[in-house]
């Protein structure tokens, strides 16, 4: 029973978004470099593998970011997080990791972003496409609402994809 309620203390949650013009075959490479992370995921200024092979299930990415300041003072510390991977199916084009330390406040943060062909919007259209989904559980974050946590994963899935997006546009151009 103090398992269940545990469970039902967690956050959970999922940020989508539908890309028109680009396939899941093109966007998944950039979900499946676990190390490239800070290139696309805005306030991550650097990416390191710390543990295990590079993209194997084990695998552990240490990443840091800017300086920011604490509780009004003027001192300020780097942001860090310790993230290992938990699976990678590059047939379903799907990730899982989660948070094993760190000083931003996740605790028990399990993430899985999958991505599919086609969205709502181009299937109606005869259009190729994609759709991204980015499913959560933590523990609840002191200080935060469990809607800010929401917002803030579907801002990063947002900005990370528009730079992926531009990425690839100029790789075509």
């Amino acid at each position: 029973m103090a398992q269940e309620t545990a469970e039902e203390q967690k956050w959970k949650g999922k940020a989508t978004t539908n890309l028109k013009d680009i396939t899941a075959e093109e966007i998944w490479p950039f979900f499946e470099d676990f190390l490239s992370i800070h290139k696309w995921l805005p306030g991550v200024d650097a990416c390191t593998l710390v543990e295990g092979v590079s993209g194997e299930p084990g695998c552990v990415r240490y990443c840091t970011g800017a300086a920011v300041p604490t509780d009004g003072s003027d001192e300020s510390v780097i942001s860090w997080v310790k993230e290992k991977l938990l699976s990678i199916d590059p047939i379903e084009r799907c990730i899982s990791y989660e948070v094993v330390e760190g000083n931003v406040g996740f605790e028990s943060y399990i993430a899985t972003i999958k991505i599919s062909s086609g969205s709502e919007d181009t299937q109606e259209n005869g259009q190729s496409g994609s759709t991204i989904e980015w499913g959560y559980i933590v523990n609840p974050i002191p200080g935060w609402k469990y809607e800010d946590l929401a917002s803030y994963i579907d801002s990063i899935l947002h900005t990370m994809v528009k730079r992926m997006e531009e990425a690839l546009l100029q790789a075509k151009s």
